[in-house]
Parts: structure tokens; C-alpha cells; sequence
């Protein structure tokens, strides 16, 4: 396993471990930041991520939301909204976030953890972007 690899992971665990059920993403994006994750490239349908870190690139390939040939559904920003405050809420998991962001037309999206926004895109272009809170994982532990 590459020095990316296990620095990646390590950090996901932790995340995974301490992460608060709502307001969960802000605490997860701080703890990749403070490993040396810089960006996050996801793809859907097909649940790829690259993870840009300071130990290099790594990929990760989750189990595709849709196989074969499908319509890629149109960009609907107001049900990416519905689906970012379920998740922001803490209302859905992780695959049901991927499912519903496809489902409003989503087709990939970019996690800056620097400039702490993410970009969400459709397949014409469209975009929705939002920012997300900073907070310090340690103070978040400790509670």
C-alpha cells in the first residue's frame, strides 16, 4: 500500500470514527484537509473519486449507480438542495447522497478542501456551487 493510500485511509477511519451525524461532511472535508487532501473528483453514475493528496493522486471505484446504457437525468438544482440538507441533516447516508445528487441531474462533482466549496455539475455545463463550514475536529472529539 502506497504512503497516499494509507494516509487516505487512515484519515477516513478517523473521520468515520468521530464524524457527528449532523453536520457530518464539514467535519469529514477538515480531517482529509489536515492529512493533505487538496481536492476531491467525484464521478456518477459510476461512484468514482480521486482524491488529490500531498503523497499523490489515489482512486477510489464504489459500486456504479446505474450499469449499461441510461439517460442521464436533467440538472435540477432545487432536488440537489432537497438532497444536500437531508445529508446536511442528517437524515440519509452516503450512497442515497450519490443517488439523489444523480437523480437531480449530477453527473460529477469537486470537493475543495483549501477553499472549502463544492462544485456540482450537470452534463450541459450547469453548475450549483456551495460552501461548507470550517470546524476543528479536535474540539469536536473531545465533546
Amino acid at each position: 500500500m502506497s504512503n497516499a493510500i494509507e494516509n487516505l485511509v487512515e484519515a477516513q477511519k478517523f473521520a468515520m470514527r468521530y464524524r457527528p451525524k449532523v453536520g457530518g461532511f464539514p467535519f469529514l472535508a477538515e480531517v482529509l484537509r489536515q492529512a493533505g487532501v487538496t481536492k476531491n473528483f467525484w464521478s456518477l453514475p459510476s461512484c468514482q473519486s480521486i482524491f488529490v493528496t500531498r503523497f499523490g493522486p489515489v482512486v477510489n471505484q464504489g459500486t456504479p449507480l446505474t450499469t449499461g446504457v441510461s439517460d442521464v437525468p436533467p440538472f435540477n438544482e432545487e432536488a440537489l438542495v432537497r438532497a444536500l440538507r437531508k445529508d446536511q441533516a442528517g437524515e440519509s447516508t452516503f450512497p442515497e447522497f450519490l443517488k439523489a445528487s444523480w437523480d437531480a441531474g449530477i453527473v460529477g462533482y469537486e470537493v475543495d478542501f483549501e477553499s472549502r466549496k463544492v462544485t456540482y455539475r450537470g452534463a450541459n455545463d450547469e453548475s450549483y456551487v456551495e460552501a461548507f463550514a470550517a470546524v476543528t475536529p479536535g474540539a469536536i472529539v473531545r465533546t
